[in-house]
């Protein structure tokens, strides 16, 4: 088979759009307490609090991250009573983070344990 022969998803180059939004959205997870919010939101829907006693973080520094989350899509927010519960906005999101995490598990395996030379 030559490089000419590929056929599949990864042929033709994705839309302009999309691209923006996926790095927008990459941006947004470059960011271990936002990651983590995410990671958690993916699980549960959970009010600032809840979120800000599990990562051991202030309240306003988990708003402003939630806001951020919210503005790029990644988030959704509904009120119960005195409560804004946030959620991660559908399973493509902890899709996505599986993903990321599965991988950084096995780059750091590689860095660890380098294959040996080869003679």
């Amino acid at each position: 088979m030559y490089a000419t022969d590929n056929v599949g998803p990864f042929t033709d180059l994705p839309a302009t759009e999309h691209v923006d939004v996926a790095v927008e959205g990459l941006r947004m997870l470059a960011d271990p307490t936002r990651l983590r919010i995410l990671w958690l939101l993916c699980g549960d829907e959970l009010d600032v609090s809840t979120l800000a006693e599990r990562l051991g973080a202030t309240r306003p520094a988990i708003s402003q991250h939630l806001t951020k989350l919210r503005l790029a899509g990644l988030v959704t927010q509904r009120r119960a009573g005195r409560h804004v519960l946030s959620r991660a906005r559908d399973h493509h999101v902890g899709e996505l983070l599986d993903v990321l995490l599965h991988d950084a598990g096995h780059r750091r395996a590689m860095t660890a344990h380098p294959r040996a030379e080869a003679p």
